[in-house]
């Protein structure tokens, strides 16, 4: 099971956010994996009213990345770097699609 199909979509807006020891829970992990993610600063957990952490789904499927290549053996630091970039490299893949669609509907004569 991957990432996508444990914590669903990347618009998190409309999920709630599970507290440290609910997110270590379902990613399999213990709270001090989280904290060391935190550390690495690729999530930073929001807080809640009381000061708990707490992590949205979004947060959730990234560090479910990051654990699956510390698993595979990467260290935790090179991990975070990783998944930060191929978060960054899908935005922008994601950007540039939405450009090449307004500009094809722009001009339709270009496209062919």
């Amino acid at each position: 099971m991957t990432a996508d199909d444990t914590f669903g979509r990347l618009d998190d807006d409309d999920y709630p956010a599970y507290t440290m020891g609910r997110a270590a829970e379902l990613l399999g992990t213990t709270p001090a994996f989280l904290r060391a993610l935190g550390e690495a600063r690729l999530i930073t957990p929001l807080r809640s009213e009381g000061g708990h952490r707490r992590y949205s789904r979004y947060q959730l499927r990234i560090a479910a990345r990051a654990r699956e290549l510390v698993d595979r053996g990467t260290p935790i630091e090179a991990a975070c770097r990783i998944v930060i970039l191929e978060d960054q490299l899908a935005e922008a893949q994601r950007i540039n699609a939405e450009y090449r669609r307004a500009a094809e509907s722009a001009n339709p004569t270009a496209a062919a």
